[in-house]
């Protein structure tokens, strides 16, 4: 998904034959997969999904990925029941499946997690990571929630509010440099009006060679020349979080 005004109808990927580490959990209205570190913590990492749903294997992957370096991992449903999309569905009905499902009305759910991490987890530091639809719903929490310590997106990114540059907490940008869903003159009038207005810290990295979906959705053991950029990327997301977290 690229932005709010132009979604993507993107490639499932590399779907990972992966049944994850957590449990799944009833959080007030909606349901969550939460997946905690070796040893007790007080820091917590929201993930939140693309538009293949919760339950996808890539994204419970990135959070027991998270949850192994120490992060209590809650990657909750934000379609709260409602079907997520499939490769099966007709590209031309996305627009309508999107309707109800938009990466910035999710206020409620994360409003929820809050409560649950910090009343059942014990979580003191709470930050947000997002893929795809994800990234989109990152990109505004770093906007207006400043309670939450840091966040990573991962090629998603808000176009349409004008204060679209006020972050309110340090954001990592990760973006492919051949992603057919996010034009890069997009990245670079991100990076530049954020070198303008943004008094947070901040980084847009953009990784050569790669499309859309990388970080999560393709398999670097089955695709050995990306693999280097895969592991970079994610390297880079957990060290962003152990600097700001």
């Amino acid at each position: 998904m690229a932005n709010e005004a132009r979604p993507c109808p993107c490639d499932l990927g590399d779907e990972l034959k992966y049944t994850g580490r957590g449990q799944e959990v009833q959080i007030e209205h909606t349901r969550a997969y939460v997946v905690k570190p070796p040893s007790s913590c007080d820091k917590a990492i929201i993930v939140i999904q693309d538009i293949y749903g919760w339950q996808l294997s890539n994204t419970r992957y990135m959070a027991d990925l998270l949850a192994a370096n120490g992060y209590i991992a809650v990657c909750p449903d934000f379609y709260v029941g409602k079907e997520p999309w499939s490769p099966s569905h007709d590209w031309s009905k996305f627009q309508e499946w999107l309707e109800d499902r938009k990466p910035t009305n999710i206020n409620k759910e994360v409003d929820a997690v809050f409560r649950f991490l910090k009343e059942q987890c014990g979580a003191k530091h709470i930050g947000v990571v997002g893929f795809c639809w994800g990234g989109i719903a990152t990109h505004y929490l770093a906007l207006d929630y400043p309670e939450i310590k840091t966040g990573v997106s991962v090629y998603g990114i808000i176009r349409e509010r004008e204060d679209r540059y006020d972050l309110k907490c340090p954001t990592l940008f990760i973006f492919a440099e051949n992603d057919d869903y996010i034009p890069s003159e997009q990245v670079t009038s991100l990076e530049a009006k954020l070198k303008e207005k943004c008094t947070m810290d901040y980084q847009v990295k953009i990784f050569p060679g790669q499309t859309h979906g990388f970080v999560h959705r393709k398999n670097e053991d089955m695709n050995p020349t990306d693999k280097p950029r895969i592991l970079e990327a994610r390297t880079d997301m957990l060290n962003w979080l152990k600097k700001y977290m």
